[in-house]
């Protein structure tokens, strides 16, 4: 009976592992970098402009996107496709004042453009993040009426997904992050072997103090190990959240005290069971 359970048990281990793999996979796809998540059907006649969503800086406070703007065809020398007059786009609601200019015979090229963005970090892997009003104004020639620029905005941000959109299809744009579903499982499953790593050396102290198990000198390295692997695994945490977060308080502390404490019941077996010979006589 015993061996059949033992079996059934590590079939229904195996298949959980597969099924975990699959599904880490299939969450990696779904949420991977690249899809359109805000588009403006393109015309000819009218001026677009592309925000390619690149990067984020590591204090999450800028979000940094590749501006392409490409001009309606009322811009474009039909001889020659360059601008038949002088351009200058503005963009608002960014890190820093960005204007570009660009003369008559010319072509608008790519540059980069930082947002400001706001959100709590603390809350990591839940974080979401939003940016303020988002602007793409156009001035042809040396004309000062502003002319607003429908917007595309294209995710290329591995492990978020991104999102942008405005009222109606007027007003300003506004950018929202969060990070995608396949990042929040990853971080999951290191915390979990965190807890696992607690747990199992809880046990395995536990049971030699009560002289469950025999004491196994070398099963102190392990402890040692163990107790070490800890700032590494929550390094690898996906977006290295900034330490005093809540998985320091909730999890990471008190993985680390249940190392500390089961080490410290392992060295008292360790000094219990292996005493000096003379020690043992008298």
């Amino acid at each position: 009976m015993r061996a059949a359970v033992g079996r059934f048990g590590v079939v229904g281990l195996v298949v959980g592992i597969i099924g975990a793999y699959v599904a880490a996979v299939a969450l990696y796809a779904a949420g991977g970098p690249g899809r359109q998540r805000t588009m403006t059907p393109p015309g000819g006649e009218a001026t677009l402009a592309t925000m390619n969503v690149e990067d984020i800086q590591s204090n999450y406070s800028v979000l940094v996107a590749n501006l392409t703007v490409i001009p309606g065809s009322a811009l474009l020398d039909p001889q020659t496709h360059h601008l038949n007059e002088n351009l200058s786009l503005r963009v608002r609601s960014v890190a820093s004042p960005t204007r570009r200019t660009w003369t008559k015979g010319m072509l608008p090229g790519t540059f980069p453009v930082p947002l400001t963005i706001a959100g709590e970090i603390e809350r990591w892997p839940f974080d979401h993040y939003r940016s303020g009003p988002v602007e793409v104004e156009l001035f042809r020639g040396d004309g000062s009426e502003p002319i607003r620029v429908p917007v595309k905005f294209v995710n290329h941000l591995s492990g978020w997904e991104v999102a942008a959109g405005n009222r109606n299809g007027q007003g300003p744009y506004r950018v929202s992050l969060q990070r995608s579903l396949s990042t929040a499982a990853f971080a999951i499953v290191i915390l979990g072997v965190l807890i696992t790593i607690a747990v199992l050396a809880l046990v395995v102290a536990i049971q030699t103090a009560r002289d469950r198990r025999k004491f196994q000198p070398p099963m102190t390295t392990w402890y040692a190990a163990m107790l070490f692997a800890v700032v590494p695994l929550r390094n690898a945490l996906p977006g290295s959240p900034p330490f005093g977060s809540w998985i320091d308080i909730t999890i990471v502390l008190w993985v680390l005290a249940a190392l500390a404490v089961s080490m410290a019941l392992y060295i008292n077996c360790w000094w219990r069971h292996l005493r000096p010979d003379n020690a043992s006589g008298s």
